[in-house]
């Protein structure tokens, strides 16, 4: 028997909504003939998630890996109740129903593209193997796909830890290109730039054919970082909740396009004050309150088009692992906050 496409049928509480915004959801390792199980590997929570855990327990390792634990058997899926963000997975596919349109076979080793919120599943190891320390979590049990869910076989030639990173942020990337290619030769300013979805958003902004690309830090050392990768043409430091000192440190009459990548509360403000009138500001951040963007916009009487981005498009993951191998300064910032071991 086949289930909902969209796995209406895994939703335990609240009936009649759809997996992502459920209370709970039911990962029962049996599927429906159009689904997959999928034996876990590794996890990779989103950074907004993570840095709330860690700032909510003081990075107190063994709480945040509690309280992960305590949100996936309670909910069974990882969907952080405070930021609404979950992240994605690795794993091995155990199985695959026969109607699965999914392509994928037993033994085939993938990345899920679609978020951990939305997904069901069962950890069946307590985490004892995560340190609590970083967004990357080993971790074993099974998940559940849907007719209508998305992954991609991991790529042979790269550490999968390395994989997993990029494939988390793929969605940056692809409408990075897609927004500043519609443009002639824009000015581009990605905000939190010497991460991983900012680096990978100016690489893609360069490819799309920008006139300039600005990346903008907090910090010194991230600046080093990015000016190392040379992914920017110019390098500014400000605190993106500030938007006075943002859009200062962007300069002239702002960006054609905002980027926005940081996982930080604060910076619709400033990403639409260091917009020029008729840009536009892509968030990409699950830190974003959207409220907050389209009521300052407004505040601010800003003539800007926002964006959601919303982590899917077309070749999406294709394009990310492609300027990975080919740009050496993305390959840099990731290998650098990526332990592929």
């Amino acid at each position: 028997m086949n289930g909902s496409p969209v796995g209406l049928h895994r939703v335990l509480e609240p009936p009649g909504v759809l997996p992502q915004a459920a209370l709970r959801l039911d990962p029962d390792p049996r599927i429906r003939e159009d689904e997959v199980r999928v034996r876990l590997e590794r996890l990779n929570l989103d950074a907004a998630s993570y840095r709330q855990l860690h700032t909510a327990h003081g990075g107190d390792p063994d709480a945040i890996r509690a309280e992960v634990l305590e949100i996936i058997k309670s909910r069974g899926k990882m969907h952080n109740p405070v930021t609404g963000s979950g992240g994605m997975l690795i794993g091995v596919v155990d199985e695959a129903g026969p109607a699965s349109p999914l392509g994928l076979r037993p033994g085939m080793r993938i990345a899920t593209l679609v978020s951990l919120t939305l997904t069901p599943l069962h950890v069946a190891d307590d985490l004892r193997r995560w340190d609590g320390r970083g967004e990357q979590v080993p971790a074993e049990g099974h998940a559940i796909l849907f007719a209508r869910s998305i992954a991609a076989e991991l790529p042979e030639d790269l550490p999968p830890a390395l994989s997993l990173a990029v494939m988390d942020v793929c969605g940056a990337p692809a409408l990075t290109h897609r927004v500043v290619a519609a443009r002639t030769a824009p000015v581009v300013a990605v905000i939190g730039a010497a991460g991983k979805s900012g680096s990978l958003a100016l690489a893609a902004a360069r490819r799309a054919g920008a006139a300039r690309t600005i990346g903008v830090v907090p910090f010194e050392a991230e600046a080093q970082r990015l000016r190392a990768a040379g992914l920017a043409d110019d390098v500014v430091i400000a605190d993106a909740r500030d938007p006075i000192a943002l859009a200062e440190a962007v300069g002239g009459e702002g960006a054609d396009v905002t980027v926005v990548c940081v996982d930080v509360q604060g910076c619709e403000h400033g990403a639409i004050l260091a917009t020029a009138a008729g840009g536009t500001v892509v968030f990409f951040s699950m830190a974003t309150s959207f409220s907050a963007a389209a009521l300052g916009a407004e505040g601010l009487a800003a003539d800007v088009t926002m964006l959601i981005g919303n982590g899917y498009a077309p070749g999406h993951a294709r394009m990310a692992l492609d300027l990975l191998r080919t740009e050496p300064g993305v390959m840099k910032i990731f290998s650098e906050r990526v332990e592929t071991s």
